[in-house]
């Protein structure tokens, strides 16, 4: 179709490498898995983040009422900006001994 804008296909497992290189930054260590159309950040008990090429996320808390997780999500273009995130998430974690409730109790 003329005038329509083209579809760039974006490669999880590149963008989820660009993510792993950014906390490095931050000095931490990451591992990138991937299979199935998604990439894995391995980042820490509890903290691993999931990109489907578009965007970034992760596990970011607990809604104790709703006994539910809550997630954060980031764009993939912006693995700088997403790995600054990942990093204050990754230090509260470490500072509370370990992952979050639900990872604890086996929530999804």
């Amino acid at each position: 179709m003329p005038g329509a804008p083209a579809l760039v296909a974006v490669d999880p497992c590149a963008s989820a490498e660009r993510l792993r290189l950014a906390l490095q930054e931050h000095h931490i260590a990451a591992d990138v898995h991937d299979g199935y159309g998604l990439a894995l950040v391995s980042v820490w008990a509890g903290l691993v983040v999931w990109c489907d090429g578009e965007r970034f996320w992760w596990r970011s808390g607990w809604d104790e009422r709703r006994r539910r997780t809550v997630y954060a999500w980031h764009p993939a273009h912006d693995p700088e900006h997403a790995a600054r995130r990942v990093f204050f998430r990754y230090r509260d974690l470490r500072a509370t001994d370990g992952p979050s409730p639900a990872v604890r109790e086996g929530g999804c």
